[in-house]
């Protein structure tokens, strides 16, 4: 069997300041992320998209097998495309695939199956999920390594001054055909990134988070 080469961990990061005042400082600054359905046409430049995947590319993952594609598209047909078959999508879950229940659930949120955020962002970041590696091997832990990835690029995009959308029209299936991925590679997560419109609104209810009493458990 194959001995594990370990190396000195030299680069540690150092904020600076007391863990809790850093923890804070980070808390403070994601609890003003915000979700937003209504973009500016406002540039953003492809070296910013590059430092936000990578930072998403830097998460942990099973047996760091890294099992994650970021298709970042900015072309305005593909992007059109892309609108065009996910309302299609979307107008089949609100009409009939969607329980009672979950339209319910999703009124306070005022959505549709209208989508123009779909054209209106600079950038859409198309998350696909490995079913193996490039080269035919196996991956692990699909599923919780790439929520981790999609975490770090939600955080990033936001440390940018950047908004983003979680976007996830059931089925997703047409994004690898439009996108021209392998079989292998099966959508994920669509995030619309760029900056929030000038007078953007968002929904009350989406303001409400779970107090700290309520999601952590200390024994």
């Amino acid at each position: 069997m194959t001995q594990p080469e370990f190396v000195p961990l030299t680069d540690r990061y150092d904020p600076g300041a007391p863990p809790a005042d850093a923890a804070r400082g980070f808390y403070e600054m994601m609890d003003k992320r915000r979700t937003v359905r209504e973009f500016s046409s406002r540039d953003v430049s492809k070296d910013t998209i590059e430092w936000i995947v990578r930072t998403a590319s830097s998460a942990p993952s099973g047996a760091n097998k890294q099992p994650w594609r970021f298709v970042c598209v900015r072309d305005p047909e593909t992007k059109r495309q892309i609108r065009a078959a996910a309302e299609e999508e979307e107008r089949a879950f609100y009409e009939r695939r969607a329980s009672d229940e979950w339209l319910k659930d999703l009124e306070p949120l005022g959505t549709d199956p209208n989508k123009p955020f779909l054209e209106a962002a600079p950038w859409l970041i198309i998350v696909f999920k490995l079913t193996r590696n490039d080269d035919g091997g196996s991956v692990y832990y699909i599923n919780e390594s790439i929520g981790l990835a999609c975490g770090f690029l939600l955080a990033a995009a936001h440390a940018a001054g950047l908004a983003t959308l979680t976007h996830t029209p059931s089925p997703m299936g047409f994004l690898s055909e439009l996108l021209e991925r392998p079989e292998y590679e099966r959508p994920f997560l669509l995030i619309p990134v760029g900056y929030p419109a000038d007078e953007v609104l968002i929904p009350k209810a989406a303001l409400n988070k779970k107090p700290l009493d309520e999601v952590m458990v200390v024994k």
